[in-house]
């Protein structure tokens, strides 16, 4: 696999292996490694391969060449937190740390350090209150918007009423796993159906249990917080005792090529939450393969391009690229810092006329960040598989999760925090 913008190192040798330049600086706390690997590879090169193409197309971001450099983290928050500090001062502009465990440990870091941290669709849901959580964001969406779009579904499914529905949560059992469990009591009780939380133990290859307690129960729905290893069995095992899959909704980590493509035809119909669209007919990766790709300048073999979690990674990238673009303007100069990031930030707004021309229309949700939200308005979207066709595509419009819930639980939370630790209010 070809590192070159994006150069792997470990947190030990990370200091030593960033040249002292003038260059933007993108940390990448990636996991190629590991029982997640599946879905950190594709994400970590959808990162690295937007910041690529944007050094070799445009001459980078502003006329200043952005440097991503990959710390392996295998998913461990301890690991997590030692690439944050060897990387935070090497003029680090904002971290994606894409796990749940890793952000709850960098919340207070990030805070007193004076960096963003943005975690895109996990997280501490939460820091969507600004007035509380100075430098995280999580926009477009969060866990608790994911699980309120995916029962959104449902009762676009049932003409509105869910009364007297049995819904079952199949979870990993960490603090990621635990995040919808919250919200979907609140919603259970709001529309009268009947929740049932199924826990599944890291790395979830062991289900049999919980599949035979779903095949005796009969839950009308199953809906699905899992990574990794965990997705795919937990596909397969419904296969195996022909639970409908058109009534399986995953969260946005569990709707990747690699969780379906074992179960072959099984996985047919099979639905997930996202909050960026999927496939690669978009005329950004046009720019991929001819600036990226064919100069072999990829961060890995090119052939992720479309994916699910590599169009994540992609977007993820595009909207820090983005921030930062605000950031220069707003700072008036090209070598901007972390302080600049984190005003880019907080007034960024994504237009569909901006995605456009980007080459990348209807990619995702139109929104604006604001001191007071971080989050944005919660939009997202369910995609499906073809098993025939092996592609997943959106069958439904972006749309608002339930914000009367969702935005009294976000205050709810957020104030908690802010009395446990001192934190005043701030946006006033």
């Amino acid at each position: 696999m070809k590192m070159k913008l994006a150069t792997m190192v470990t947190a030990a040798a990370l200091s030593a292996a960033v040249p002292a330049m003038a260059d933007l600086m993108f940390p990448s706390l990636s996991y190629r490694t590991g029982p997640y690997a599946a879905g950190g590879i594709p994400f970590a090169d959808g990162y690295a391969d937007y910041f690529t193409l944007l050094n070799e197309r445009d001459g980078g971001i502003g006329g200043v060449k952005a440097n991503v450099v990959e710390c392996e983290t295998g998913y461990n928050t301890e690991k997590g937190v030692e690439c944050y500090e060897s990387t935070k001062g090497e003029g680090a502009l904002i971290y994606q740390p894409l796990s749940t465990g890793i952000t709850y440990q960098l919340i207070p870091k990030v805070t007193a350090d004076g960096i963003a941290l943005h975690t895109m669709g996990y997280g501490r849901t939460s820091a969507k209150n600004g007035k509380i959580f100075s430098n995280v964001f999580n926009y477009p969406a969060n866990y608790w918007d994911g699980a309120s779009i995916a029962v959104n579904h449902l009762l676009d499914m049932n003409d509105g009423s869910l009364e007297g529905k049995k819904v079952a949560l199949v979870y990993h059992n960490s603090a990621y796993g635990k995040e919808p469990i919250r919200t979907l009591e609140e919603l259970a009780k709001k529309y009268g159906f009947e929740l049932t939380l199924l826990a599944v133990d890291h790395p979830g290859q062991e289900q049999k249990s919980q599949w035979l307690q779903i095949r005796r129960e009969k839950p009308d729905y199953v809906l699905m917080w899992g990574w990794g290893v965990m997705n795919q069995v937990a596909i397969q095992e419904a296969a195996n005792i022909r639970f409908p899959m058109e009534n399986f909704v995953g969260v946005w980590w569990s709707g990747g090529e690699h969780d379906v493509l074992p179960a072959g035809d099984g996985a047919n119909g099979y639905k997930a939450v996202t909050f960026h669209n999927v496939g690669n007919d978009f005329p950004v990766f046009d720019d991929v393969q001819k600036y990226v790709v064919d100069t072999g300048k990829a961060a890995g073999n090119g052939d992720q391009i479309g994916t699910a979690v590599y169009n994540r990674g992609f977007y993820a990238a595009m909207l820090a690229t983005e921030a930062a673009l605000n950031a220069q303007k707003i700072a008036g100069k090209a070598d901007i810092n972390a302080a600049d990031m984190l005003k880019g930030m907080e007034s960024l707004e994504i237009t569909e006329a901006r995605m456009a021309e980007l080459g990348m229309p209807n990619f995702g949700p139109s929104f604006a960040v604001t001191c007071e939200n971080h989050g944005g308005p919660g939009l997202g979207a369910i995609q499906q598989w073809d098993a025939s066709t092996k592609t997943w595509s959106l069958i439904s419009d972006f749309a608002p999760s339930d914000g009367e819930i969702i935005d009294a639980l976000v205050l709810e939370d957020s104030m908690a925090y802010a009395a446990e630790n001192n934190i005043e209010e701030r946006c006033n």
